[in-house]
């Protein structure tokens, strides 16, 4: 029996331990083993946390409380903590005999009796007040025997109540055990299935009488949900997941080893491979080549093919189809319609156009006061050009020059498509030409109004009215004729009339009410592009909305690059450029192609991305253009049996739209049995790439306008490899022409020489039989070819081997002579054949 021990007061305060003024831990740790599915286990460290309440015990002193004490002693009733008269509460608390109580326990039944004491005393003060009753004889009973009495059944209901207390823990052990050996038997379904396809393991099977309540082998094992207490549903395993995924996958290989096919959902972009486009089947590559062949499309697996004919083989298939376009990251590439109120006058932009040599560069230069037409190569425009002209009467206008030869179609189409106002520039003593009826029909498609403008005036020849009386076969009618046409009378040479022609354009702007917002980011068409040396490439952009500033971020077709610089057309530098301003930009990554749309983006991410796009589309249009075509298209050339002869060449030129018009003057020199095969085509000098692949192709490099740089000269001269330079397309046009005319093959012109008749036929030996002759017409020559006519009809063409008069050789026999002939490797001659003499000449061919 434990004894509680008091300290006096005039007593020190010591500890059980000397050293040491520590806490009872509330953290009790320890390490566990865990086990898994297999046989796999490890040690965990398990945290005990306990919850610990102090209270005041009967003697004052701070204790610790707990819940199991403190709900025993609610359940107690009043009469079990009754102080029997002449003990204190500690006296009573201790009992005379059964189990010894600890520290708390007893804290706990004195703090219950003093409560069912102050009960006591409340109930008898309240008797006190009532009147007595009489007295019984029971009352003389002496107060020992009732404390004796009182004690007894205080120990009885103890000891009643620790037997229930112990009851009721066994009943929860049992339950916490069973569930625990339902959530362990749950848990072994899957093993136990999984036994019984394979057969018992070396543990063999469990006994089928085994209890739910006897205790298995993994019942044994402390996990950490039992060594934390926790009795929640348990979560599943990771392994039973796992076999669950396993199980899901089996059955999909096993519909598929059935024949059940899997329905896939297929994207299909604007153009896929073949081999991409089986992987995103899973069907096999072979299969999708003989569906397509199946269609007369004949692919290899990594050939190009478009969406429409993916979409006919995914449907061949069985999939589902999901078309998806690339182009979206285009989406918002130009910005919203201005409003309004945002708009604000612009200049014109004015094109000149006009049939080769009929003076446009000369009335611009007269406009500009400079002098470029002079310094041009042949006298002659081949560039595109962009200059904005400031009026006498301070009004800008913008001017673009367009080429007038044939071959610089595309620029003109391109300068009248960008314009507001068409200048036509005629010469009076010409009168309308090829060109100028070209450039009618451009500015007609362009939907802009024309000013025409009738030059060279001062020269005797010209004729204004004849002009005008021209224009109306192309519907063309002029103001003077009835017409909304302007016309005005100039002299470029002269620079007569040029006011009238600025007040034209001017009225003209009016009447259009020409407005651009220039707080925007700007937007722009590319007008010409060049390599230059030193400075890379540099296009010269004509801004339409918007304000372009250095240090922006553009796209331009397929290239991007950052505004290094800005030039106007006479090489000032500029900070800015608004609209209807056409500048030189400097700092882009490639060159582009004239006519690209130019476009400020907010940063360089997003135009990497769109010149991405760009570029793949194109080369992608590329190998899809160059696929074997179809089983058709194959037959045709086979029949065909001989190709087109093609000559290769490398360009190199100064700007991109010089190399546009090459490649299409080249073109139409084409025939069915010659061509020219543009290889390579660029912009800038010839460099050593240019010579290798010459000299892999055998193609001939020509460069207009521009030189090979030394390294590629010098490995030109020693692999013998010709480089042609050209500064007139004239002269590029005619030597392309004569080398294409060379390979052709030459016509076979039949001269006939003369006849001669057989009258007798000899047989000499080791010769063969000679034909004796008399020559009727013309003359025989030895060595000329011949024919053999019997009856009027011709049974053998060949060479005459011999040819003598009497016995000597002759070179030829004429009219009236006789002679004895002899042909090669052919014996059947007979008395009265005719023999037909003639010569074949070979005339080469022209394009």
């Amino acid at each position: 029996m434990a004894e509680t021990k008091e300290l006096d007061k005039g007593e020190k305060l010591g500890l059980s331990r000397p050293g040491k003024l520590e806490l009872k831990k509330t953290v009790k740790t320890g390490q566990v083993r865990q086990s898994f599915s297999h046989g796999r286990s490890k040690m965990v460290t398990v945290e005990v946390r306990k919850k610990r309440t102090f209270a005041p015990d009967a003697g004052g002193r701070m204790t610790e409380v707990t819940g199991e004490l403190e709900q025993e002693a609610k359940e107690r009733t009043p009469e079990d903590f009754k102080v029997p008269i002449g003990k204190t509460a500690e006296e009573a608390v201790a009992p005379s005999d059964g189990p010894s109580l600890t520290v708390e326990e007893k804290a706990a039944r004195a703090r219950a009796l003093e409560d069912a004491r102050k009960t006591e005393e409340t109930a008898a003060m309240g008797e006190a007040a009532s009147p007595e009753p009489a007295p019984s004889e029971t009352d003389g009973a002496p107060e020992d025997e009732k404390s004796q009495r009182a004690e007894k059944e205080k120990a009885r209901l103890a000891d009643e109540k620790e037997e229930r207390r112990r009851e009721e823990q066994a009943k929860a052990a049992a339950a916490v055990a069973a569930a625990k050996l339902e959530a362990l038997e749950g848990d072994d379904e899957g093993e136990q299935k999984g036994r019984a396809k394979r057969g018992p393991s070396r543990e063999g099977r469990r006994s089928p009488l085994t209890r739910r309540t006897e205790h298995r082998r993994r019942s044994g094992k402390l996990t950490i949900a039992e060594a934390l207490g926790d009795n929640e549903e348990r979560t599943r395993s990771l392994a039973s997941i796992k076999r669950a995924r396993e199980k899901e996958k089996q059955q999909q290989q096993q519909l598929l080893s059935e024949g059940q096919k899997v329905i896939r959902e297929v994207v299909i972009p604007e153009s896929i491979t073949v081999q991409e486009l089986s992987n995103r089947m899973a069907e096999r590559s072979t299969d999708v080549i003989k569906a397509l062949m199946k269609m007369d499309v004949m692919a290899t697996i990594n050939q190009t093919i478009d969406a429409d004919t993916a979409e006919l083989v995914v449907a061949e298939f069985g999939h589902k189809l999901k078309r998806v376009s690339e182009a979206d990251v285009e989406l918002g590439l130009k910005g919203e319609e201005d409003k309004d109120s945002a708009l604000v006058p612009r200049a014109p932009v004015v094109t000149v156009m006009g049939h080769v040599d009929h003076g446009k560069t000369s009335l611009l230069d007269a406009l500009r006061k400079t002098d470029v037409a002079a310094h041009e190569a042949g006298g002659i425009t081949q560039h595109i050009g962009a200059y904005q002209v400031v009026m006498s009467t301070g009004d800008k206008i913008t001017f673009i020059d367009t080429p007038g030869h044939e071959a610089f179609t595309d620029m003109r189409a391109r300068g009248a498509s960008v314009t507001d106002i068409v200048v036509l520039c005629v010469a009076a003593d010409d009168g309308v030409m090829p060109q100028t009826v070209e450039a009618i029909d451009h500015a007609k498609a362009a939907g802009v109004p024309i000013i025409v403008a009738i030059n060279k005036i001062d020269k005797p020849a010209a004729d204004a009215n004849r002009v005008r009386n021209e224009l109306l076969q192309h519907e063309m009618v002029v103001e003077e004729m009835g017409g909304d046409i302007l016309t005005v009378e100039i002299s470029a040479k002269e620079k007569t009339n040029l006011d009238k022609l600025e007040e034209a354009i001017l009225l003209q702007t009016e009447l259009l009410d020409l407005k651009a917002n220039p707080d925007r980011p700007a937007e722009g068409v590319v007008v010409e592009a060049k390599m230059e040396q030193g400075r890379g490439s540099v296009a010269t952009v004509l801004v339409q909305r918007g304000t372009l500033r250095v240090g922006d971020i553009f796209v331009a077709g397929s290239e991007w690059g950052r505004v290094r610089a800005l030039a106007d057309a006479n090489g000032e530098i500029l900070e800015e450029a608004g609209p209807s301003v056409p500048v030189e930009v400097l700092g882009l990554n490639g060159t582009p192609a004239a006519g690209d749309d130019v476009a400020v983006v907010e940063n360089e991410a997003r135009a990497r991305e769109v010149a991405d796009f760009r570029q793949r589309r194109l080369r992608d249009e590329k190998a899809a253009a160059s696929g074997r075509g179809t089983l058709e298209q194959m037959f045709e050339k086979i029949m065909k049996g001989n190709e087109v002869q093609a000559l290769p060449v490398v360009i190199k030129a100064d700007v991109h739209g010089s190399v546009e018009a090459i490649l299409g003057a080249l073109e139409k020199l084409a025939t069915e049995e010659v061509k020219v095969q543009a290889l390579h085509s660029a912009v800038g000098g010839i460099n050593e790439s240019d010579v290798t692949l010459s000299k892999a192709s055998g193609a001939l490099i020509i460069g207009f306008n521009v030189r090979a740089n030394p390294q590629a000269r010098e490995m030109a001269r020693r692999e013998n490899i010709e480089i042609r330079y050209y500064s007139v397309i004239y002269d590029l046009i005619d030597d392309l022409k004569k080398a294409l005319s060379g390979m052709l093959a030459p016509t076979i012109k039949e001269n006939l020489l003369g006849y001669a008749e057989i009258r007798e036929v000899f047989n000499v030996s080791k010769v063969g039989k000679i034909a004796g002759c008399m020559v009727t017409e013309g003359m025989v020559k030895r060595g000329a070819r011949v024919r053999l006519v019997r009856d009027e009809v011709v049974i053998h063409e060949g060479e005459l081997s011999q040819l003598k008069r009497f016995k000597d050789d002759a070179k030829e026999v004429k009219d009236g002579m006789e002679c004895g002939m002899a042909f090669a490797n052919y014996q059947d001659i007979q008395q009265g054949d005719m023999i037909e003499c003639f010569e074949t000449e070979e005339i080469a061919r022209e394009l």
